[in-house]
């Protein structure tokens, strides 16, 4: 029986249960993964019915049992069984409809992947400045929290010890809490890595 790659036993280290089901699909897509020490940017490569090959951008922590997230906000409970070089193979703690992962379907509309995070930083505008709480983080940009009253449409600037210079526009609002569009694209790379520094217990 071939194995599906994200659960075959020279990337495990170690034996594989052979009643893994071999159908599996190739794939190139942006998730996270969710557990009690944060949230994680990852690129989903290939998925079975039983199991899933992730691409990674730095280390995990010692969680074993995560969630995994893609676009529309379904949550599967997973298993780590192997981490090397830049990638992991997790295990489904049900098996799961290929078809129906690979469609992206779930409870929300499609958007692009946003990372929880909680950082202090200052936002300034006009001359004007004020102490904020980024609260979550996506390439396009990010929401904040602030006692600061800012419009529809305002531009300011962010500064926090996790993130570079960033310019942006105010593209909502449900005070205390603020949507932001940055002026400059975040690679997905980038974000992975100033997320995973933004976590809790991570060094900025």
């Amino acid at each position: 029986m071939t194995l599906p790659d994200c659960l075959s036993a020279d990337r495990a280290g170690g034996a594989v249960d052979q009643s893994v089901t071999p159908r599996f699909a190739p794939l190139l897509r942006a998730a996270k993964l969710i557990g009690a020490s944060g949230e994680y940017l990852c690129i989903v490569r290939d998925v079975s019915e039983t199991g899933v090959r992730l691409r990674l951008f730095h280390p995990l922590t010692g969680e074993r049992r995560l969630a995994l997230e893609a676009t529309a906000g379904e949550r599967l409970p997973v298993e780590r069984v192997w981490e090397r070089e830049g990638e992991a193979g997790f295990r489904f703690v049900q098996p799961i409809d290929v078809t129906h992962f690979i469609a992206e379907a779930g409870p929300y509309p499609k958007r692009p992947i946003r990372i929880g995070v909680d950082r202090p930083a200052r936002i300034r505008s006009a001359g004007a400045s004020a102490s904020a709480r980024i609260h979550d983080l996506s390439r396009q940009g990010a929401r904040i929290v602030t006692d600061y009253h800012l419009a529809i449409g305002q531009t300011l600037q962010i500064e926090c010890d996790a993130l570079p210079h960033v310019e942006a526009t105010v593209c909502w609002r449900e005070r205390p809490s603020y949507g932001l569009v940055f002026r400059q694209l975040m690679s997905l790379e980038d974000l992975a890595v100033r997320a995973f520094r933004m976590q809790p217990g991570q060094a900025a």
